[in-house]
């Protein structure tokens, strides 16, 4: 008889917030900021490329069919995504020096096919590795993982699914306990708690939890609308496109853009004292979180009220919120 299915947000009912010392969630924040500021000094142009619903949604289903704690799920696109742009740019440098050295070109075609046949086996290698990470709570074994794919009509050897996680650890340098989205929100929302948030941190906690689902899951156009907020215009420049990507590899930002947005959703009364905790909590503008919580929020109840049907630029909804703020404050 199968395992029923558990809610996803079943493994967080129970998270604890106030019960970790001040100076530990201090020195916690200040390593998450280092770690977030590399990785946008470091985004390439191709990140975020495999962040794709279709992707999302099938490490979502797959995470919650195996009773994964929520972290996994994001972990697991964070490895797929970081080891796919890897596959990516060694096919780009191959390429490179065929084309100098003159040699006799490779069959991409026949290339292409096999990083398509084994996708497939390289996802759930992915999750099977995150759930490694949560070893605490629930470590997928290889006889699940191999039924899995069976049942996809995918046939996999154990040897095959191990040279799998291992090709995937040797492309990433065994560097694959990254940090997720959910690890910056959860440690604001600490913060926060201990700062004397209007709205209780359990509440904004598990909002917070269903608008980040969403994010990941509509990355694309989510990002696609804040670009188009932040430079006011809605047909972005490619050269504008490409300097926005570092944006999409910010976690703190979208973390706080999360937060504010779920404040509005629990007590919009209270949206502008978040906002000015956030703010002063990461330094990030108060405009900068109005937008992300803007475009988060049109993507999510929707910009306008059933109503009122005028289309509305994205920048004015979001110069709303901050008006909004400074009325309150």
């Amino acid at each position: 008889m199968d395992r029923p299915v558990r809610p996803r947000l079943a493994s967080h009912s129970d998270f604890q917030f106030g019960a970790v010392a001040t100076e530990t969630i201090e020195d916690a924040l200040l390593h998450l900021a280092q770690q977030n500021e590399q990785a946008v000094q470091e985004a390439a142009s191709r990140m975020g490329s495999f962040r794709e619903t279709r992707i999302v949604e099938f490490v979502f289903l797959l995470s919650e069919q195996w009773c994964l704690e929520k972290s996994v799920g994001y972990q697991a696109v964070e490895i797929l995504e970081r080891f796919m742009v890897k596959q990516a740019e060694n096919i780009c440098r191959q390429a490179a020096i065929q084309l100098r050295d003159k040699t006799e070109p490779q069959n991409w075609r026949a290339l292409k096919e096999q990083l398509f046949n084994k996708f497939i086996l390289r996802l759930v290698s992915c999750v099977q590795l995150a759930s490694k990470l949560s070893f605490h709570y629930k470590i997928i074994s290889n006889v699940t993982v191999l039924n899995f794919l069976q049942a996809l009509g995918y046939l996999h050897t154990k040897e095959e699914l191990l040279e799998s996680e291992l090709d995937v650890l040797k492309s990433l340098n065994f560097q694959i306990n990254l940090p997720t989205p959910l690890a910056y929100v959860e440690m604001l929302l600490e913060v926060l708690g201990y700062n004397g948030c209007l709205v209780p941190v359990t509440r904004l906690h598990a909002t917070c939890l269903t608008l980040l689902d969403l994010v990941y899951l509509l990355h694309e156009p989510v990002y696609e609308s804040l670009l188009r907020a932040s430079i006011e215009n809605s047909t972005p420049s490619q050269l504008q496109g490409e300097k926005f990507v570092s944006v999409k590899e910010d976690f703190m930002l979208l973390a706080v853009g999360i937060i504010a947005a779920s404040a509005f959703i629990q007590n919009h009364e209270c949206w502008s004292q978040v906002v000015g905790h956030l703010q002063s909590i990461t330094g990030i503008a108060v405009e900068s979180i109005a937008e992300f919580s803007y475009a988060i929020l049109t993507h999510s109840v929707g910009a306008n009220t059933p109503g009122q049907q005028q289309r509305t630029p994205p920048h004015l909804g979001a110069r709303a919120l901050r008006a909004a703020t400074s009325s309150n404050t």
